[in-house]
């Protein structure tokens, strides 16, 4: 919950500011020309101001949060959304922590860098920090008290730029948008039903719980870095880490094709939810591999589709298994089919717990993949890749 800045921390920040605090605009890394000297009780009044945030939040008092904001009426009625998007949310905790060395006067307002760190309750091991760029300017009417009239933030969630409606199931907090939300039920089953299989066959203690998002709008997916292939658009869905924790966020073109394909799909992206930090060392091969492998298990084998460039690319021969570098690349359809066959075929020749024993050894710090492959399975890249051909060839091209 929140609590009030140590006494240090506000001490600190009133001696620079009694000092000559800089002045200037909303950029932080910009150079500021020098203030006159502020009141030393500004420092508290600002943090007495983010304290009564979070609490009309978490007591979902609107009229109190009204009064906490000013500016312009397209920035209030900004935050009222903001505020109806939260208080639909199980939070867990919500607190505000200002830099110390980040104020800058601006006339009778101040800027100031804040981080908010928001817990959802069930779903997240420890709070998700974000930071942003918040403008304060004295309360009409009440001396020594300040009102939020300007916020500028880095990495938006998707209830921080536009209104949102959650909906919940067991264990799975759904994140959709006005638009999206009528595919709210039969998205949250796919999720359900996808926990219990993935729960099933992941060999991992986790939460068993997932925040997903399903919108209409792209942005939230367009704006996500260092995804696979590196544009996020091209990816019918992606997971992703929040603080301790992984999310996943659903293509919008996806989330209004319920069906086997899009219930594969979930499964998928719950594997990663559900293996967590464990692939972190591991080649993206054999943890895409294990995800698709996972993704089809309650799937009839006549029903378990695979990219045809997967086939195309067993038929001609493929040497080895992709490289971390080019896996996402133009390729990546038969990279995923390639790996996906790899793992099964560990699986048919060394029992079902072999992909997870090799997804341990390689996640190993400083561990070789292909010592790990020789050490542990007598085998290498190349012939993975020569028997998940075999078996590609084998099942889908008589299919065809």
């Amino acid at each position: 919950m929140s609590s009030r800045r140590p006494s240090l921390l506000l001490a600190a920040l009133v001696t620079i500011l009694a000092a000559g605090a800089p002045a200037g605009c909303s950029d932080p890394d910009e150079p500021a020309a020098p203030a006159a000297a502020a009141a030393p009780d500004v420092v508290p009044a600002l943090d007495r101001a983010l304290e009564a945030r979070a609490r009309a939040v978490r007591r979902a008092d609107a009229d109190g949060f009204a009064r906490l904001v000013g500016g312009t009426r397209a920035f209030r009625e900004r935050e009222g959304t903001w505020f109806g998007n939260l208080t639909q949310l199980p939070i867990a905790r919500l607190s505000y922590r200002p830099a110390p060395g980040s104020l800058v006067r601006e006339g009778d307002a101040y800027r100031v860098t804040v981080t908010e760190s928001l817990q959802l309750e069930r779903y997240d091991a420890a709070p998700v920090t974000s930071e942003g760029r918040y403008r304060f300017a004295p309360a009409p009417r009440h001396p020594g008290r300040y009102r939020l009239t300007g916020l500028t933030g880095a990495d938006p969630q998707p209830w921080d730029t536009g209104p949102v409606v959650v909906r919940e199931g067991d264990g799975v907090l759904g994140v959709f948008d006005p638009d999206s939300v009528d595919r709210a039920p039969d998205l949250i089953a796919s999720v359900e039903d996808g926990i219990a299989t993935v729960a099933a066959e992941v060999p991992y203690d986790w939460s068993r719980t997932v925040v997903v998002y399903a919108l209409t709008d792209p942005a939230f997916l367009d704006g996500l870095e260092d995804v696979p292939g590196d544009d996020p658009g091209d990816l019918d869905a992606v997971a992703f880490s929040a603080g301790d924790g992984t999310r996943f966020v659903i293509n919008p073109r996806v989330v209004d094709r319920p069906g086997p394909e899009r219930d594969r799909l979930v499964r998928h992206e719950l594997v990663h939810v559900a293996v967590g930090t464990h692939d972190d060392g591991a080649p993206v091969w054999l943890s895409e591999g294990l995800a698709e492998y996972v993704s089809v298990r309650p799937l009839a084998p006549e029903d378990r589709r695979i990219p045809e460039a997967a086939v195309a690319a067993a038929e001609s021969g493929v040497d080895d298994l992709p490289d971390d570098a080019t896996f996402n690349g133009e390729d990546s359809e038969a990279h995923y089919g390639l790996a996906w066959w790899a793992v099964e075929y560990l699986a048919d020749a060394y029992g079902e717990e072999a992909p997870w024993q090799l997804l341990d050894a390689m996640a190993a710090p400083g561990a070789d993949p292909d010592s790990v492959l020789h050490d542990q399975f007598a085998t290498s890249s190349h012939e993975l890749a020569r028997q998940a051909d075999r078996l590609i060839v084998a099942l889908y091209e008589a299919a065809g």
